[in-house]
């Protein structure tokens, strides 16, 4: 039985089982078309949200989950999280274009196994799912050097997710809650957990505070006035 699923695992010759998941949806089907090009590598699931992602594993007895970290409705280091607690033996692998120390950290700390950068070479991102698929005990980190800045890992920085930052610059321009999720496409309370995101990481006390400490720290563009 396959410790994380509950169910038979399917036998070693069997290609490993992957879920693709990107609100991108062009871009999640030519990752497919790459992964399933392989015969050792087999795209058993995609979607386009983290929503019920849990119970498509279990299903599909997926062995890889390659996660995007911005999608609506999304916060990544909780469903990392949220997965690596359900599934103990699950490689999870986010590939995405938000390029952070402190979210790789982050992500790791909660179980993801490995970050890769969307410009990856092709060969990088297959190694990778075939290294996770053995039970490899090390991590995969592949970013590009100019995006990590010279601080590298050694500190915590500062930092919003292009997400917050769309939030706050939407703020900045002093727009309601709903009129901000209307704009983005997002629900108010969506908006509310962006905005209560944001003051945490900037230690702000209000809009206001976090859109003078974004601004300073060259997170956003002060609005025109």
């Amino acid at each position: 039985m396959d410790s994380r699923t509950g169910t038979d695992r399917p036998p070693a010759h069997e290609p490993i089982r992957i879920i693709a998941v990107d609100d991108h949806s062009l871009l999640r089907g030519a990752l497919c078309e790459l992964i399933n090009a392989e015969d050792d590598l087999c795209v058993v699931a995609d979607t386009d949200t983290s929503q019920g992602l849990g119970d498509l594993v279990e299903r599909h007895r997926a062995e890889v989950v390659l996660l995007d970290v911005e999608m609506p409705e999304h916060h990544a280091p909780t469903v990392v999280a949220e997965l690596a607690r359900r599934f103990p033996r699950l490689h999870i692998l986010i590939l995405t274009m938000y390029n952070d120390a402190q979210l790789v950290q982050e992500l790791i700390a909660r179980g993801a196994r490995g970050y890769l950068h969307k410009s990856v070479p092709r060969e990088s991102l297959l190694t990778a799912i075939r290294n996770a698929a053995t039970d490899d005990p090390h991590m995969t980190i592949a970013v590009p050097v100019s995006g990590m800045g010279e601080s590298g890992f050694s500190e915590p920085q500062q930092t919003l997710s292009p997400r917050e930052r769309e939030v706050l610059t939407q703020a900045a321009a002093a727009l309601s809650n709903r009129q901000i999720a209307g704009r983005l496409g997002i629900t108010e309370g969506t908006v509310k957990r962006h905005l209560r995101n944001i003051f945490e990481k900037l230690g702000a006390v209000s809009r206001i505070d976090a859109v003078n400490k974004a601004v300073d720290a060259q997170l956003i563009r002060r609005p025109r006035k």
